[in-house]
C-alpha cells in the first residue's frame, strides 16, 4: 500500500475522527495515509488528557507542528505551544499529554 496521490483540495473536506485509543476528545484529519505512517491535523480538545494511552514510542519517524494551543508532555512536565515543532526518530518515547486550552497539530508520519 502506499500514499494516494492527490492534489490541491479543501482540508475542511476531510472530517475528524476519533483517533486509535477510542478518547472522543482526541481526534484526527487524515489527510494522507498508508497504515500508520500518515499526513494528519490531531486536535485535542480543551481538557483532553491521553494518559490512558501511556507514554507513545512508533516504529516510524514523526514530524510535529502545533499549529494552535498547547500540551504538556506529562513524562516531561514540559509544555509545548503553538509555533514549536518536534522530529522524533523511531523509538523515541513521548507523552502522554494534556491540554487546558486545547491544541491542534501538523503531524507528517514516514518510514526512513
Amino acid at each position: 500500500m502506499s500514499k494516494a496521490e492527490r492534489e490541491f483540495f479543501p482540508v475542511s473536506d476531510v472530517e475528524f475522527t476519533v483517533c486509535k485509543g477510542d478518547d472522543p476528545a482526541i481526534t484526527e484529519r487524515i489527510l494522507s495515509s498508508d497504515g500508520d505512517v500518515a499526513t494528519r491535523i490531531l486536535r485535542y480538545a480543551p481538557g483532553a488528557d491521553s494518559t490512558a494511552m501511556g507514554v507513545q514510542v512508533h516504529d516510524f519517524w514523526e514530524e510535529v507542528y502545533i499549529l494552535e494551543g498547547s500540551f504538556t508532555d506529562l513524562t516531561l512536565g514540559e509544555t509545548f505551544s503553538q509555533g514549536m515543532y518536534a522530529c522524533r526518530p523511531p523509538g523515541m518515547a513521548h507523552g502522554p499529554w494534556r491540554t487546558d486550552e486545547g491544541v491542534l497539530t501538523f503531524e507528517v508520519r514516514y518510514r526512513a
